[in-house]
């Protein structure tokens, strides 16, 4: 899945602060970050005005773009209520799917492999994005889809990048195949706690980047 500038600029930033490299309270200064990534100002404006919907980055009027301050207990919470929405998600699904979603889902496993098989994690980031939309969509909810896209868009930078964990992405394909089996044999229940254990999951293994966080936000204050 070809990424824009924009993509490629925001993702490297996330990586960044979620790893440490820019601290929390540090100023993001757009001349710097169009001479590191060799980009126009508009790319940086559009990287910028999605890690602020991310919660990572602060804008604030007349002084400039700060790393966000992000409160570790929050993370863990919003994980849990992510888990719950997706489990309900899957539950839905496996009710509710079409037969034309169920083939499109299938069709979104397959693209997960290839792009695991490549062994970029953000290439199967972007395709287990679109696995998890159609079951979202699937659940046939509008306002279920609505808060969970919104929710899932605060945990995005934090999902992507625990993919970069050993073993992760092969243990998430695992994950994409149970949960496709049971909405594929209408198990409801069976759906719902494979979709709310793969999130949970992702939320335990955060450890490394919780500690890494605790770290530069005690240095920043």
């Amino acid at each position: 899945m070809k990424r824009s500038n924009t993509q490629r600029l925001k993702d490297s930033l996330e990586d960044d602060i979620i790893n440490g490299r820019l601290a929390p309270g540090e100023r993001l200064d757009p001349e710097e970050l169009a001479a590191r990534f060799q980009v126009s100002r508009t790319p940086i404006r559009e990287a910028i005005h999605q890690l602020t919907a991310s919660g990572l980055v602060t804008v604030i009027p007349k002084k400039g773009t700060f790393v966000a301050r992000v409160g570790v207990e929050q993370l863990i919470e919003m994980f849990e209520v992510m888990a719950e929405m997706e489990g309900m998600c899957g539950r839905l699904a496996a009710r509710r799917i079409t037969t034309q979603e169920l083939e499109g889902l299938a069709g979104a496993l397959e693209r997960c492999e290839q792009a695991a098989s490549t062994g970029d994690t953000d290439e199967y980031y972007y395709e287990n994005e679109d696995f998890h939309q159609r079951i979202y969509r699937a659940s046939h909810n509008g306002f279920l889809v609505k808060e969970a896209n919104q929710l899932k868009q605060r945990l995005k930078p934090y999902r992507r990048l625990q993919l970069q964990v050993r073993n992760r992405v092969s243990n998430s394909l695992s994950e994409h195949r149970t949960i496709l089996a049971a909405i594929r044999a209408g198990d409801a229940a069976a759906a719902e706690d494979a979709m709310r254990e793969h999130v949970l999951i992702q939320g335990e293994r955060f450890s490394d980047f919780i500690a890494t966080m605790k770290q530069f936000n005690s240095q920043a204050s």
